[in-house]
């Protein structure tokens, strides 16, 4: 059985206060994008993880969907599965990659071996793997407070427009993005701000890491820049970096950006 796990960007970030764990409580906005990974399951001997395409930090037996699998066959008399990832989606990129492979795994096993999981139930288990692996389940725009774990649903459709996605060459770490974060309690919640009229974005929404991710990256803010001289009605980092996305009114073709970055259009 096959599976297209497909990218998420964050429409505006806010961190607005350190919690008591150590976590850092937000506001975002994930919308769902068509830049997928693909994901196979099939019958083996033994369990087993191959990854293609993009490499992956660290080692295939620690993969996140393996661990996904072992969620459910705690729970399940599950057969051994061969999982073959082809990975499209960049990493360390803000696009939430591993956790929609995650997501999507769950929702294959749901359907190969017929659990009868509800959508709550796949959610509470996505989210032992991860703050933003619930939000792929339904794979459906929310507002997400708490540590990007709490959602609720937003009415927003960017169907008519043309979103690009740029990759430089750099990988951020989320320990790199929140080092001299300042929390703040936004203004004016980003659960309304998100209803204005895009061309008032620019002036409005903001990504709370790019100050932090931009003074060590310089080359993404350049890919911000470059995106709006290009005719962008909105741009921004996605999550904590380092990828970099842009809503454009028709199609377009940036050559000057993909001499040095890996460009996705109309996603």
């Amino acid at each position: 059985m096959l599976a297209f796990a497909n990218a998420k960007i964050n429409l505006g970030l806010n961190v607005i206060e350190k919690r008591t764990d150590g976590y850092h409580n937000l506001e975002t906005v994930f919308y769902p994008v068509k830049l997928y990974d693909v994901i196979e399951i099939t019958d083996a001997p033994q369990t087993r993880c191959f990854i293609k395409g993009i490499d992956i930090p660290g080692g295939t037996t620690d993969n996140i969907c393996l661990k996904a699998y072992q969620l459910l066959k705690n729970d399940f008399d599950l057969p051994p599965q061969q999982i073959t990832l082809l990975k499209n989606i960049p990493v360390g990129a803000g696009l939430g990659g591993g956790s929609s492979d995650a997501a999507f795994l769950i929702k294959l096993l749901n359907t190969k071996f017929n659990l009868s999981l509800s959508d709550l139930q796949m959610e509470a288990y996505a989210g032992k793997l991860g703050a933003d692996c619930p939000f792929f389940i339904r794979n459906k725009p929310v507002f997400a407070t708490g540590i990007g774990d709490v959602f609720s649903p937003i009415e927003i459709e960017l169907s008519n427009y043309y979103i690009v996605l740029v990759k430089p060459a750099v990988h951020v770490s989320t320990a790199d993005a929140y080092h001299g974060i300042k929390p703040m309690d936004a203004i004016t919640s980003l659960k309304d701000l998100i209803h204005l009229p895009l061309k008032d974005w620019k002036s409005n929404l903001k990504n709370d890491f790019e100050n932090t991710v931009f003074s060590k990256y310089p080359e993404i803010e350049r890919v911000k820049n470059e995106l709006y001289r290009s005719g962008a009605l909105f741009a921004a980092m996605s999550g904590s970096g380092s990828c970099v996305f842009a809503v454009f009114d028709q199609d377009i073709k940036l050559p000057e950006l993909e001499k040095n970055n890996k460009v996705f259009y109309n996603v």
